[in-house]
């Protein structure tokens, strides 16, 4: 064998060692003092529709042997604002960002800025260029499905005959890419039903919202997107100012429950939050331990929960995670 094939094939060899060393270091077991640090930034962190989803994460930082922490932000959050948080957590030293955005103008772009600047991971809603062909992950619901079900269940109740039946929307923003899809998913579902669409209402919900709710025409049925809008539903029902209109949700807290429990609300359909915790972490951490590693994104599933259903095994160990 020629000298020149030798020294060849010894560089291949000595680069094939240095190449399993790295990656063996970088996967090895770690100490308290390198462990990953994760922020997790989401509006309104402390409403309890966040529970499970803040058990996945700590349930995963334990599994893991990261340190997860969650930035304290109010119920009202602008883009400017999770910029500056973001800012403030990679000054602070966070290797990775889980962030939900924030509706609004901008949004997108603050997005791609964060990304050129650490790991970003989106929770529970995405912006456009998030994807399978992105660098930025996003873990969550299906939005467009999670709508499909809620008008799905609905049907079941009106043994699919829904003709005549008067409509009305509630959601807390139309600017969500989440909520709009899970609007498209149960308009598409409905369409050709005969279900006529009266009023769309949006808002953060404080007492004039809940004016406005009510001011609404009446309607047959109230199908609510997210959380604080099915609760905000629930409790108007509850006291007997929807004038009998049903109500059908999508939410994640032990309020959205008390009213399918009390039978103010008819349905709830329930993303796996815990799950969203859970594996948009475990996502952060092994893309920051595995070189070359491409972010991927995944969806969670959703459960379906009426009163006669609410103490099954599968729901309770909802019920378990909505509450720790």
């Amino acid at each position: 064998m020629k000298n020149s094939q030798k020294t060849f094939i010894l560089i291949e060899t000595v680069l094939a060692v240095m190449v399993i060393i790295l990656a063996f270091l970088m996967t090895s077991g770690r100490n308290g003092e390198d462990r990953e640090k994760i922020s997790v930034i989401v509006r309104d962190s402390d409403d309890s529709q966040w529970t499970a989803f803040k058990y996945g994460l700590r349930m995963a930082a334990e599994d893991l042997e990261a340190e997860m922490s969650v930035v304290s932000t109010g119920s009202v959050l602008t883009v400017e604002e999770e910029r500056n948080l973001i800012e403030n957590e990679i000054r602070n030293g966070a290797d990775a960002v889980i962030l939900q955005p924030v509706p609004g103008e901008g949004a997108e772009e603050m997005v791609k800025e964060a990304a050129g600047k650490t790991l970003v991971v989106l929770a529970e809603t995405t912006v456009q260029d998030a994807g399978e062909n992105s660098d930025i992950a996003f873990i969550g619901p299906d939005n467009y499905g999670l709508g499909v079900t809620l008008a799905e269940e609905m049907l079941k109740d009106f043994n699919g005959n829904i003709q005549g039946k008067t409509l009305g929307v509630l959601s807390e923003t139309t600017d969500s890419e989440a909520v709009s899809d899970r609007e498209r998913g149960a308009l598409d579902r409905l369409e050709n039903e005969g279900v006529e669409f009266v009023w769309s209402v949006s808002g953060s919900f404080g007492e004039r919202s809940k004016n406005a709710l009510e001011s609404q025409p009446q309607v047959d049925i109230v199908i609510a997107l997210d959380d604080s809008s099915l609760n905000t539903a629930g409790e108007a029902s509850a006291s007997n100012n929807l004038d009998g209109s049903l109500v059908y949700g999508i939410g994640s807290s032990t309020e959205a429950i008390y009213y399918v429990d009390t039978g103010a609300a008819e349905c709830l359909v329930v993303p796996d939050e815990f799950d969203v915790g859970y594996e948009s972490l475990t996502e952060a951490v092994q893309s920051l331990r595995k070189f070359f590693r491409r972010p991927r994104s995944g969806a969670v599933a959703h459960t379906v929960i009426r009163r006669e259903t609410l103490f099954s095994e599968e729901n309770q160990k909802i019920l378990y995670t909505m509450s720790q």
